[in-house]
């Protein structure tokens, strides 16, 4: 996708139904063509008149918001936001993938949560925290240790100066057509579906 204003939406990188059963095909091709679509046209349509802000990032466009005009602030952080955090979530899915990560991925999760079961049920249980919509991340720190964090709305881990290496979409529409109101059983069926190989990419120094 380009890296800057006009932004396009970028094709997944697999069939709508390729996540099937775990995330059905549905959800995927509205998550993909009408939210994600709906935050980049939203933010092309405010950028178009902006054009000292048009050379920005995504992700630039999210961290620097506050710096903006107080009128279009929280529009351009929602949809920079909404656009980085959707493409991030898609990047990081593939069906019949690795069931975990391998290599020293592996190593340093073992290490910092004592076992990949233990670092699922603590990714689980922040992705059930988050209030509402949101996600949940897994980031890489300054001092090269991981964590997990949760973002509200369209927030970004960008603002807690860390790399994101992995995220879960919270957010209802994610989810509700096959699994309704039960997250639980959607995050359980998501760890079915990540791109493990992405996420070592993400990871790498």
């Amino acid at each position: 996708m380009n890296e800057h204003y006009p932004f396009v939406n970028p094709p997944l990188s697999y069939p709508y139904d390729a996540m099937e059963p775990y995330i059905d095909t549905k959800t995927m091709e509205l998550h993909h063509d009408r939210y994600l679509q709906a935050y980049i046209d939203n933010l092309n349509q405010l950028l178009k008149e902006y054009p000292e802000y048009q050379n920005l990032s995504l992700e630039q466009l999210a961290l620097y918001a506050e710096c903006m005009p107080p009128h279009i602030q929280t529009s351009v952080r929602n949809n920079a936001g909404g656009a980085y955090n959707h493409i991030f979530y898609f990047s990081v899915l593939k069906n019949s993938g690795a069931a975990c990560p391998s290599g020293l991925l592996a190593s340093v999760i073992d290490w910092q949560f004592n076992s990949f079961d233990n670092f699922k049920k603590l990714f689980t249980d922040a992705a059930l925290s988050v209030f509402g919509s949101g996600y949940a991340w897994l980031v890489l720190d300054a001092e090269n240790k991981l964590s997990i964090r949760t973002t509200a709305n369209q927030d970004t881990p960008l603002f807690f100066n860390v790399q994101p290496l992995l995220v879960i979409d919270v957010w209802e529409h994610a989810y509700f057509l096959k699994h309704y109101n039960m997250r639980a059983d959607y995050v359980k069926d998501w760890f079915s579906v990540i791109n493990w190989e992405q996420v070592e990419k993400n990871y790498a120094p």
